[in-house]
């Protein structure tokens, strides 16, 4: 396809769209110059507007403004205020979406696909391994939901009038919303969008299983009434099979701590952990990034007595929470540290398997070379991340490890962000 006119921010071009990126982006190209299009699906043939100039001009960024040549797998947005505007009669868009559904415009199975083949391409061109085809796993009941109402953990913006809402795309701005359809449906019980907040504060709300809605104002719990209790912790309600068995936990989490936001993923990860892990009666596994112990309930549960967990976590309210969980818990030892530096330390006790749930930048080399001289059976690794997840895939490798089994789930649903689990294990020579 010939080049119309020199490319620069505010030119429309026609794309094909013949290639997946991380972050949500299709690839398309004009004369060899690579585009990352938001708004398109592989496959299509698009207008897409150029926004920004990646570094050198090696590559583009691109809003599709019109679908010249569609996909199956396109579908109307279920959510408006988060699709992209279509339209080619301005320079600029008028408006911006608002995020948490990048991918609204992608029917569920076509995501799936998409964040497969991302897998597949970040672990070739980071991991430097050629992977099988990765099926993405849905949660349960988030077709018949149409991938909304799955989030028990929002935050919102508030705007200098005080109402609540959400930031466009790339803006400081404050676009005030009336319904929150990304969210379990018990958010429509508090009175987020029909009250008046402090003027530019920021909201966080967790809609647990096993207690009350909370709501935070810049961090601080908030209730309605002078006399409410402002609890700062919550609870949260988890049971998974594990064999024949039912294993039941409840966990006290703070109201503005990290949980898993889908509301099926603490036990689609916890059983996808110990199906990994297979562990044995008295054995001792490590949970490092251990959050409020999470997996490190259900380990200790499957070691039992004569077994140990070791969980290792630096945030402070999270091991704080987890004293409280495991306060009965003789099986459990909790060490709040950074994880870098208890393992540069050489401090990291021997362990017949480890565990690992790295936040989005990645356990890094460091780490994963500690990890794998403890020689452990074998190494569950978890990852939100594609990109830094493939980055540490090679330094097992490079260390003479490898990936044995992988699995994806789909716990972000209409967006690109993706969860996979690794099992890892010695090279055998």
């Amino acid at each position: 396809m010939g080049v119309e006119t020199e490319l620069d921010i505010g030119v429309t071009r026609t794309l094909i769209l013949d290639g997946v990126a991380h972050g949500g982006y299709a690839v398309g190209r004009d004369a060899g110059r690579v585009v990352f299009v938001r708004g398109g699906i592989p496959g299509e043939t698009v207008r897409a507007r150029i926004t920004r100039r990646g570094p050198k001009g090696r590559f583009w960024y691109a809003d599709t403004v019109a679908v010249v040549d569609r996909s199956p797998d396109r579908v109307e947005h279920p959510w408006p205020v988060a699709a992209l505007p279509h339209g080619e009669q301005d320079a600029h868009p008028a408006a911006e979406p608002v995020g948490g559904l990048d991918l609204g415009h992608v029917s569920l199975p076509g995501a799936r696909r998409w964040k497969g083949a991302v897998i597949q391409d970040q672990l070739r061109r980071l991991g430097k391994i050629d992977w099988p085809e990765v099926e993405v796993e849905a949660a349960p009941g988030d077709d018949q939901r149409r991938g909304l109402h799955s989030r028990t953990r929002v935050q919102l913006a508030v705007d200098a009038q005080g109402r609540a809402g959400m930031r466009p795309h790339r803006s400081h701005d404050v676009l005030p919303l009336a319904e929150l359809p990304i969210a379990v449906e018990e958010i429509s019980t508090l009175p987020l969008f029909d009250r008046q907040w402090p003027a530019h504060s920021k909201l966080q709300i967790a809609l647990p299983t096993a207690s009350q809605p909370f709501i935070a104002i810049n961090g601080s719990p908030w209730s309605p009434g002078k006399r409410g209790a402002k609890r700062k912790f919550v609870r949260e309600s988890v049971r998974v099979t594990w064999g024949a068995e039912e294993i039941a936990w409840e966990f006290q989490v703070a109201g503005t701590g990290f949980w898993q936001v889908h509301r099926h993923a603490p036990q689609i990860l916890v059983e996808a952990v110990l199906q990994a892990a297979n562990l044995q009666p008295g054995d001792h596994a490590i949970d490092l990034y251990s959050g409020v112990g999470l997996f490190t309930a259900f380990l200790s549960t499957v070691v039992g007595s004569e077994g140990r967990v070791t969980a290792i976590e630096a945030d402070d309210d999270a091991t704080r929470a987890a004293r409280r969980n495991f306060h009965a818990a003789s099986n459990v030892e909790l060490i709040t540290a950074d994880v870098r530096k208890v393992v540069a330390a050489g401090k990291l006790p021997q362990a017949s398997v480890v565990v690992l749930d790295p936040p989005r930048a990645g356990a890094g080399a460091a780490v994963v070379r500690g990890i794998t001289a403890l020689k452990p059976r074998k190494i569950v690794h978890v990852s939100c991340d594609p990109a830094t997840f493939a980055r540490d895939v090679a330094t097992y490798y490079e260390l003479g490890w490898e990936m044995t089994a992988l699995r994806a789930f789909d716990i972000y649903p209409l967006t690109h962000h993706v969860e996979t689990l690794a099992v890892f294990q010695p090279l055998v020579s």
